[in-house]
């Protein structure tokens, strides 16, 4: 980002600004344990003091607090990522308490929708999506329960620590732990060409995947750049990159059962019953269904080369562990389920199978586990030799690389010790428990930096998702690293970072322009002021379910299709909208996501299409977001809800069904000016339509305003 000479030259005279002096390499530094600067007068909290030790080198000072119903606008968005309710702005306006704000900041950190507030940002990270992507797109229907796990994560304030290690190496840390298994999703959630036949290829690209997923998501590093070549800019050798993907050669894709250790048991011991009861009965449908299905299965064996094909026909306990991985995916195309491939059945033979088919069922349902979940693991202990690719070309394989680290600031082999059960290498425990530790310069300063920004705006990083040489250096380093270290001795807890944030003065600053200010540092790097930031279209669209009503505050579960706009529908076939109009109106972090159809909304405010990992969505301002508020009949239907539910809590008076509006929506009365305006409006439109249409009129205006679709 280029600056203004003169606020160049201000900058050359204060010391040490900007991280100017801070080498290419600064992040692979270690984090230094810094001193609070002392600064002029009282500072609220160690983040405005280091904010104003910089603001003081250049004559400038905060901008003054915000008033109550702003900041509680603020920071119940920041927090949960709805607007305030009437009731809670009363009773915040009217506690007089000094601590009135900071009992408002524990009430919403101790809310259900806290977490599924601080979900969001992270399901961008990880590229969560529920479908595969590619032009098949086929549905995950496990993958909704890595996002519910996130959400409780966060709401149970989970240790950042045990939260990394969970997502890498869940299997092999915490076998016995549910929750884990369900982590290890992170590792699942690449697009996916199942259906793909040069299988080494697609292979090496989900191994790509998980690699630059792996390195963004928890160390803010583009290590993908150095998979042809060494890193153009960064001190990390192409060697560097294949080490680190050693880690996941043993790459397996897992559905784990999801019960405690007593309920295992007894499915175990149901579904042993059942093998036993139904063995003769199985055996004898095989021996009939065995050569139809071969004959059905060899057209589709026949798409693949004989060398993948013919790994069918080595038993799996024969076959090394690439073949292995090899072999499901090609199973995975040729043993699909299909009526079709019994359709030649006739006379005595299929009257038979079906008389065994009627005798299975007779035997009882098989048992099957209560709750599935998508996860990761290994093909066993051994696995596939990892090559430095030459050119990252899969074809052309240079030596053989060692799981190991990065050697810009840990230039080890890793030591990996397999689980006593034999079941997976431990490759994943030691990378775990490498990004996890307080020593990794990375892992935490990318962390509070993405959280900086989500309050802030920007982060002290403006590049989140690129600490090296050609992203931004941090405004304020020294600040990075004491809340790094302070964010590992508070236990890696997220709701201690989110609390120690929100309750600076810095964070309570209002967004009014200052043009002295402005001049010097018009980028407002340094914190003068407040910055004003736009909702995101699923904060959009809880706001405007809160605000009319009807918002279902039901947690976790199957996620949900809330209804398309008119002109989508037709082409929209895998999108079965839910027939439960409550079940619609759930919070958007329960909406389906489909990497081929992102919902419209969504899209149009920037959401990723979770094809790649995101650090931070861009904010753009273009005519079909406006055009889709204004036009669009599913934005001007909750209009007139909101119209009816204001009229069922004042009635029919015109000013009170004005004044309410205002509070509802924008968490604050109406001004004089504004009240004559609507008068005027309401008048003027009644004549065109209806009483009633106006008043939905007038709602449809106030959730078009900037005030509602941003936060000061």
């Amino acid at each position: 980002m280029r600056r203004p000479l003169i606020f160049v030259l201000l900058l050359l005279t204060a010391a040490p600004l900007w991280g100017a002096d801070l080498p290419d390499d600064w992040a692979f530094k270690p984090v230094r344990r810094v001193d609070v600067p002392a600064v002029s007068g009282t500072a609220c909290t160690p983040i405005d003091a280091f904010l104003l030790h910089r603001l003081e080198a250049v004559k400038l000072r905060f901008t003054a607090p915000a008033d109550k119903a702003t900041l509680l606008r603020r920071v119940t968005f920041d927090l949960i990522g709805l607007p305030p309710t009437v009731e809670e702005l009363e009773g915040f306006l009217a506690d007089s308490s000094p601590n009135a704000f900071e009992k408002v900041v524990d009430r919403l950190l101790a809310s259900p929708a806290h977490g599924e507030r601080q979900a969001l940002p992270w399901l961008d990270v990880a590229r969560f999506a529920e479908t595969d992507g590619f032009k098949a797109d086929d549905r995950r229907p496990h993958a909704w329960r890595y996002r519910d796990f996130v959400i409780r994560s966060f709401n149970a304030d989970k240790p950042f620590d045990r939260f990394v290690k969970e997502q890498v190496a869940g299997d092999e840390l915490y076998p016995d732990d549910p929750n884990a298994l369900i982590a290890t999703a992170f590792l699942r959630h690449y697009p996916d060409e199942y259906n793909a036949v040069n299988l080494e290829q697609r292979r090496q690209e989900i191994l790509n995947d998980i690699t630059d997923t792996t390195a963004q998501a928890f160390l803010g590093i583009t290590l993908g750049c150095a998979k042809c070549h060494d890193h153009k800019f960064d001190p990390i050798p192409q060697e560097d990159y294949y080490r680190v993907q050693a880690f996941f050669a043993g790459w397996k894709e897992v559905d784990v059962p999801i019960m405690p250790a007593a309920a295992r048991r007894d499915y175990e011991k149901k579904l042993h019953d059942w093998d036993e009861r139904t063995a003769e009965v199985r055996r004898q449908l095989d021996e009939i269904e065995r050569p139809h299905r071969e004959k059905f299965n060899q057209k589709r064996r026949g798409r693949f080369p004989d060398e993948y094909a013919k790994l069918l026909d080595i038993a799996p306990e024969k076959r090394t562990p690439f073949e292995q991985q090899i072999a499901t995916m090609v199973a995975k195309q040729v043993y699909a389920d299909d009526k079709a491939m019994f359709s030649g059945m006739k006379g005595a033979e299929k009257e038979r199978w079906e008389a065994l088919k009627q005798k299975l069922t007779d035997a009882g349902a098989k048992p099957m586990p209560p709750a599935v979940a998508m996860g990761f693991s290994d093909v066993g202990r051994d696995v596939a030799p990892t090559y430095l690719l030459q050119r990252g070309n899969w074809r052309r394989r240079g030596e053989e690389v060692k799981p190991g680290f990065l050697s810009a600031f840990d230039d080890r082999l890793a030591a990996v010790t397999p689980p006593a059960d034999g079941r997976t290498t431990g490759r994943r425990t030691a990378l775990a428990n490498w990004i996890a530790d307080e020593k990794n310069p990375l892992t935490a300063r990318v962390l509070v930096n993405r959280i900086w920004m989500q309050h802030f705006g920007q982060g002290l990083v403006a590049t989140p998702g690129d600490f090296g040489s050609q992203g931004e250096k941090p405004t304020h380093p020294e600040l990075l690293d004491w809340l790094a270290t302070d964010f590992v001795a508070n236990g890696w807890s997220l709701k201690k970072l989110h609390r120690s944030m929100v309750l600076s003065d810095a964070y309570q600053q209002g967004t009014a322009a200052n043009p002295a200010a402005a001049k010097i540092d018009p980028e407002n790097d340094l914190l003068w002021r407040m910055n004003r930031r736009r909702l995101d279209g699923e904060a959009l669209r809880d706001a405007v379910l809160s605000v009319v009503g009807v918002l279902n505050p039901k947690e976790a579960g199957p996620s949900v299709f809330p209804e398309l706009p008119a002109e989508i529908k037709a082409s929209a076939s895998a999108w079965p909208v839910s027939p439960d109009r409550a079940e619609r109106n759930r919070r958007s972090i329960y909406v389906y996501v489909k990497r081929n159809l992102r919902y419209p909304l969504f899209a149009a405010f920037d959401a990723p299409d979770r094809n790649e990992t995101c650090s931070r969505r861009f904010t753009t301002t273009t005519a079909p977001q406006a055009l889709m508020l204004l036009n669009e009949n599913l934005y001007a239907e909750l209009a007139r809800q909101f119209a009816d539910r204001i009229r069922s809590e004042v009635g029919h008076d015109r000013d009170a069904f004005v004044e309410r509006a205002y509070l509802l929506a924008l968490t604050r009365q109406s001004t004089n000016e504004e009240r004559s305006a609507a008068e005027r409006f309401l008048e003027a439109q009644s004549k065109k339509t209806s009483p009633s249409e106006a008043l939905a009129d007038f709602c449809h205006a106030l959730l078009n305003l900037n005030e509602f679709v941003y936060v000061d």
